[in-house]
């Protein structure tokens, strides 16, 4: 039986062991300190319908149950594959998105607009990756009338490969910035990996969505004479309200205002479904209050861009006491120093701010430039810190990489 006509079977596909449902379809992934095959005859106990395995050790552990395990050459490449026929047999328009920051906000916004008028899936969670994307792809149904795929990068290469996987009929790259550089090799680097959308766009008749004020994105536009453009300028974003903060948002508004413009949405659905938006997951600037302070949760991940503009973003805020709590910026690489501090020195120019430095970069960064600040190596350090600190009628900015863990320290705010 072909894998795709089993898949057909099942209720869903998993790589966790651990979160089996019954029916579903278990696919043994491994990597450098794991390997699936050791949990695929637990996986078909716990209610898998099949197990997809390339150890053919596995069937023979278990003969009884052999007829549920499918063995392949690579169960990652199986899995690609498989969610590449899955999108072409659902004919589908797919829209993806990706970009240094604001892709998961800008996704967020973009599938509530689209739910106006489409039956819509878009990714879940993280899943944005060469494992993520096949299985948003293959969580689709026969009712999705159209996709939103988030597309994460790390390095040359993988939106390539992810785009050769959801096959894209739409794009939108958020912006070009200093992330991921060690991965990417620099800022040139950076910009050649997530042009590959745009690569994809083009070869394949594609439409990619553009804001006409980001003089970097219309000139990789530029640079593809064959690719079908739709220009919009980030201004139509002041058109709309919503529970996001940073100036930077107004992007990302403006994006999801011009598809929905583009797909034929009423403008007052497009602004409903924009201000029901509330960003969770400590990411997207999230705004919350707490003990008479005013918190902007922006911990989900940083990298020179997107702290950058949350700096300048509480730097525009009125307020009589400010409070900067920065985490370490990582897989920066040789660019590692030079941007800490260069981060750090704007940070230090904000109004009415205290800094408080999470993590050895900053710390590096802080004695490099001569600055005297608060310095704490990790979250349980600040934490003792700010237990000790009277923090009152304070706006507090939260921001730093994801593995630095910051949201351990909103209960102390």
């Amino acid at each position: 039986m072909e894998l795709y006509d089993i898949f057909e079977q099942c209720t869903g596909v998993t790589t966790d062991s651990r979160k089996i449902t019954e029916g579903s379809l278990f696919f043994a992934l491994h990597g450098a300190n794991f390997d699936g095959n050791a949990f695929a005859l637990q996986a078909l106990e716990q209610g898998a319908a099949y197990a997809v395995v390339d150890n053919p050790k596995v069937v023979e552990d278990s003969r009884e149950l052999k007829e549920r395990i499918v063995v392949v050459d690579n169960t990652l490449v199986a899995l690609q594959s498989l969610a590449a026929e899955h999108r072409r047999r659902l004919e589908i328009p797919i829209i993806a998105i990706a970009g240094s920051n604001g892709k998961t906000t800008t996704k967020e916004l973009v599938s509530r607009v689209l739910s106006e008028r489409f039956e819509v899936y878009s990714t879940h969670g993280n899943l944005n990756n060469h494992i993520g994307v096949p299985l948003t792809l293959l969580a689709m149904t026969r009712d999705t009338e159209f996709g939103v795929v988030e597309m994460g990068a790390s390095a040359q290469g993988e939106i390539a490969t992810l785009c050769s996987i959801a096959q894209p009929n739409y794009g939108i790259l958020t912006n070009v910035g200093n992330a991921h550089l060690e991965g990417f090799g620099g800022i040139e680097g950076v910009r050649k990996g997530k042009g590959e959308l745009f690569d994809y766009l083009e070869n394949n008749g594609g439409r990619a969505f553009i804001p006409m004020e980001d003089v970097v994105l219309c000139d990789m536009a530029a640079q593809r004479e064959n690719m079908e453009v739709e220009y919009y300028s980030r201004s139509i974003g002041d058109n709309y309200k919503s529970h996001l903060s940073g100036d930077y948002n107004r992007y990302n508004i403006a994006a999801a205002a011009k598809i929905g413009c583009y797909f034929g949405i009423d403008s007052e659905r497009i602004a409903s479904a924009i201000e029901s938006y509330k960003p969770d997951n400590n990411r997207s600037q999230e705004v919350i209050t707490r003990k008479n302070n005013r918190l902007i949760i922006d911990c989900y991940n940083a990298n020179p861009s997107s702290m950058e503009v949350a700096i300048k973003n509480i730097d525009d805020l009125v307020s009589e006491r400010k409070l900067l709590i920065l985490g370490d910026m990582l897989e920066l690489g040789e660019w590692s120093k030079e941007e800490h501090c260069r981060i750090l020195s704007l940070a230090a120019e904000v109004n009415n701010a205290e800094i408080v430095l999470v993590g050895e970069h900053f710390r590096n960064a802080a004695h490099s430039i001569g600055l005297h600040t608060t310095i704490c190596l990790n979250t349980d350090e600040a934490a003792e810190h700010l237990h000790y600190t009277h923090i009152k009628d304070t706006t507090v900015l939260l921001k730093g990489s994801r593995g630095i863990a910051l949201e351990k320290l909103i209960d102390k705010l």
